[in-house]
């Protein structure tokens, strides 16, 4: 399998990219295809000793900042990213990772890699962490505007990428409103509460977002303002608990050694919490295996992100969809 990764995407790239693909290689077996300056990227894999049989790089001399515009993506078409995009068009790479600007991916991915045909919008869908293990949020970003039929869209792929990659059976799927009663909520919301429950999808109901950080649903279902703003707030609430725990157990000599006694706690805490843990979110709805990796993701957050791809190509999510999608084109024509 191979996996191309943009290695000049993320605030520490190249050097922790390439490092977290070197590890993936030796881990996975898989071949990894950096996208980059050729001449830049090989010298620091030898000078930091990443040489690897299943490691190439692909010349791509330009960069897509987050302060560049969606339409870098035509004006750069010498850059890490739509080089990348191009190689997964082509059918030259099974899978894309990238930590950079999200905004670009998704113009890119939906313009060159294109959508499974029936999607009406990709959605970015991140997993976050709950007191029952991960659920997937969908969407978190990618539309902060959705019609009705967009809310169907999620919650079919969104139930297919939990039980395929992640092995949850027949997942829970709840839809973010501001409360559990049927009559929450403004028309569209109303309207796609009705909508979810004839899906052959696990639909718990309305999910409020103190229900989230339970582990209510596996699958979370919004718009992408809402689902933006809930996964803002919750890292912003992680780094706040982890801010707080480390100063109560630092303040003084007993409280030091209260969490020498507590390491082993809070060590699975620290572990539960940490978004690196989890790799990166895919990018549903796209005709590839697309990985957005978080911005500030280091090696150890790579090399996950690069297991995820494997898991995702290898459990044919996307076949998986566009089946759902031609069975549910068929119920219709009935």
């Amino acid at each position: 399998m191979k996996i191309v990764i943009d290695a000049l995407g993320g605030d520490n790239a190249p050097l922790e990219i390439l490092k977290g693909g070197w590890m993936a290689a030796q881990e996975t077996g898989a071949e990894i295809l950096f996208t980059g300056g050729k001449e830049q990227l090989e010298k620091l894999i030898a000078d930091n000793g990443f040489s690897h049989p299943g490691i190439s790089v692909m010349d791509a001399p330009e960069c897509i900042s987050n302060d560049d515009t969606i339409h870098a993506i035509k004006e750069k078409k010498n850059s890490s990213l739509v080089v990348g995009l191009n190689l997964l068009r082509e059918g030259r790479a099974d899978a894309l990772i990238s930590a950079g600007s999200t905004g670009a991916l998704i113009t890119g991915a939906t313009l060159i890699a294109k959508r499974i045909r029936g999607i009406r919008r990709a959605a970015l869908a991140p997993l976050i962490v709950t007191d029952k293990g991960p659920a997937m949020l969908i969407d978190a970003g990618a539309n902060t505007d959705c019609p009705l039929e967009y809310y169907r869209d999620f919650a079919m792929m969104g139930s297919i990428y939990m039980e395929r990659v992640r092995g949850i059976k027949s997942p829970k799927v709840g839809l973010v409103n501001v409360g559990t009663e049927e009559s929450k909520g403004n028309d569209t919301l109303r309207a796609a509460n009705e909508l979810l429950k004839t899906l052959p999808v696990n639909y718990i109901g309305n999910l409020e977002a103190r229900e989230i950080p339970a582990g209510a649903a596996d699958v979370i279902v919004c718009d992408g303002f809402t689902g933006n703003v809930i996964l803002k707030l919750m890292e912003g609430m992680g780094r706040m608990l982890n801010r707080n725990l480390k100063a109560i157990f630092m303040k003084n000599t007993r409280s030091k050694l209260a969490a020498v006694l507590a390491n082993a706690g809070l060590r699975d805490f620290k572990k539960k919490m940490d978004y690196e843990e989890y790799g990166g979110a895919p990018l549903l709805g796209i005709d590839s295996a697309v990985i957005k990796a978080h911005g500030s993701s280091n090696a150890k957050a790579i090399a996950i992100a690069v297991r995820q791809a494997i898991t995702f190509v290898d459990n044919k999510v996307n076949d998986e969809i566009k089946s759902y999608l031609k069975g549910d084109q068929e119920n219709a024509s009935c």
